[in-house]
């Protein structure tokens, strides 16, 4: 069923006019953009009474059951080989696992800023993995907008960057924004693979949720981590934002574009997400722009066009 779905739509994706691919590209781009830049602050309501690892597992663990039963309800094959269920699980552990909660033990550190221009790095990973394990020609343009993309991200959260300044601790919050970087990108790449290949990004990502929060409980059980749950309305209201728009919409747009674009452009999400935060700041906070800022947020915008324009070649 995964095979013949895949099938159908490059069929279909075939005798598509390339400006609606482009449309539909740009709009897959756009939503999970629009939405993770929100979740960077959202997920300081996670932090305190939870450890992070088990936050991380009630967020896709419900996100998983959403998912599951979307799938149900639109009648869509939730039947794979066990090959399949091997890879989901893997996907599941280094993306939904790993990733976030190294992403969230940053958090408890450095600045949501700081930890997105960290995480911005990606954009690096990804262009170097598509070239390493799919052999894909990355055109130039597209490498100079990547870096012009970081670089940006820097200049827009400059303060939070020099405010580092040797602190053991702070080094430690960004060797973990660095690893989770690594580990998001290896998912990403992952994900390339799987969806590409022989299962459907819905209900191949509600699996990979389901047991990414599977492997995070058994772990936080050895490990003697407290399974805690926190039912104060803020931890509640962020935890239900965070699995239903965070991961169910955020994932299953951004994994259809991976599938659709590859991971190397798909990446290039990580440097506009931050933009797109400190817009948020803008009108919820009241975050005055500084020059250095609007430069950054001009070079982010920038490299965004010729990322999206670009065609990569395989």
């Amino acid at each position: 069923m995964g095979n013949t779905m895949i099938d159908s739509e490059r069929h279909v994706r075939g005798r598509v006019p390339e400006t609606v691919q482009r449309a539909t590209n740009a709009l897959l781009f756009f939503v999970p953009t629009a939405i993770w830049g929100t979740t960077w602050l959202v997920i300081k309501f996670q932090l305190g009474t939870v450890a992070p690892e088990v936050s991380v597992a009630w967020r896709f663990a419900l996100a998983s059951l959403l998912l599951l039963g979307g799938c149900g309800l639109r009648r869509v094959s939730l039947r794979f080989g066990l090959a399949e269920h091997a890879a989901l699980v893997a996907l599941g552990v280094v993306l939904f696992g790993v990733n976030y909660v190294l992403v969230y033990r940053a958090e408890t550190i450095l600045t949501s800023g700081l930890v997105a221009v960290l995480f911005a790095f990606i954009v690096f990973w990804n262009l170097a993995g598509e070239r390493l394990f799919f052999r894909t020609r990355i055109p130039g343009a597209v490498i100079v907008a990547a870096g012009v993309g970081v670089l940006g991200v820097t200049l827009l959260f400059w303060p939070e960057v020099t405010g580092i300044r040797g602190d053991p601790r702070a080094l430690a919050g960004v060797a973990f924004a660095l690893s989770g970087s690594l580990a998001s990108s290896a998912g990403n790449l992952l994900s390339q693979r799987i969806f590409s290949e022989r299962i459907a990004v819905m209900p191949g990502t509600a699996y990979a949720m389901g047991y990414s929060a599977v492997a995070l409980l058994g772990w936080c059980l050895l490990r003697g981590v407290p399974v805690a749950f926190d039912p104060r309305p803020a931890y509640l209201l962020s935890l239900v934002y965070l699995a239903v728009f965070g991961s169910i919409v955020a994932f299953v747009t951004y994994l259809t574009l991976v599938q659709r674009a590859g991971s190397g452009r798909a990446g290039y999400t990580a440097a506009v997400i931050p933009v797109v935060a400190m817009l948020a700041s803008t009108i919820f906070e009241g975050y005055r722009w500084s020059l250095t800022a609007t430069l950054g947020m001009a070079m982010v915008l920038a490299g965004n066009v010729v990322v999206l324009r670009t065609r990569a070649r395989r």
